[in-house]
């Protein structure tokens, strides 16, 4: 794994100082914000390459800043907060957050999801063509610039979004389990993490105009998974 600019938002001394020790004997440069306004002016003059963001912060939300930053970026963010209730964490994948880690944590288990998230910004390797579209769907997927476009419009999604479209397009028809898809797209699951698979299908789906109900791409396997429903043009 190569260096990476990371941003650590959080107003407690001691979490920011456990983290950077962390991130920067990994090899990674760590910048610190303890507010919302500051962690807004960092992002935007620094341009990190992954964000861990705590959701309470003593002026600003963390939940706004997450919004803020999904209106024009797709920079991973890694979710840290003391709120253990299942209903805050999928909030927090329903607004823009990649993965989300409660407080209190283990130093190994937050460098696995650092780890995760920074592999799944890399682009992926999985056909030998730049591009490709579906027959008869106005479906774009460009490998090389990590792109998707619809309607000739681009799509917007974030790193585990895309990877897991690229996951479930790869192999159409092919029905995936929650735990297959999230150890396919990060490479380790834990535990109650398969649920949250839900959240990032209902994200992509509303990004692709798929209707749940009639879908196009993404079809739901009851009681198994979900399966990509159109084939690559060949």
């Amino acid at each position: 794994m190569t260096s990476a600019k990371i941003l650590v938002v959080d107003d407690e001394p001691n979490i920011l100082s456990v983290i950077k020790a962390y991130l920067e004997k990994n090899g990674h440069v760590v910048y610190i914000a303890e507010t919302g306004i500051a962690a807004l002016q960092l992002i935007e003059n620094l341009q990190p390459e992954l964000i861990i963001l705590d959701l309470m912060l003593p002026d600003i939300p963390g939940e706004e800043i997450c919004r803020t930053i999904r209106r024009t970026s797709n920079i991973p963010i890694l979710m840290l907060t003391a709120k253990t209730d299942e209903d805050d964490k999928v909030n927090g994948l329903l607004i823009g957050a990649d993965d989300y880690i409660t407080k209190p944590f283990s130093p190994r288990e937050l460098m696995a999801r650092v780890i995760g998230l920074l592999r799944r910004t890399q682009p992926m390797q999985l056909a030998e063509e730049h591009s490709f579209r579906f027959s008869n769907h106005p479906l774009v997927i460009n490998l090389e610039l990590h792109e998707v476009w619809l309607e000739e419009q681009p799509v917007y999604l974030t790193p585990f979004e895309y990877k897991l479209l690229i996951t479930l397009s790869n192999h159409p028809k092919r029905v995936y389990s929650r735990l297959e898809l999230v150890n396919q797209i990060q490479g380790y699951a834990f535990e109650g993490y398969e649920r949250t698979i839900d959240v990032h299908i209902k994200n992509l789906r509303y990004k692709l105009g798929d209707d749940p109900k009639q879908p196009t791409y993404i079809a739901t396997v009851f009681g198994v998974g979900y399966k990509f429903l159109v084939s690559k043009d060949v």
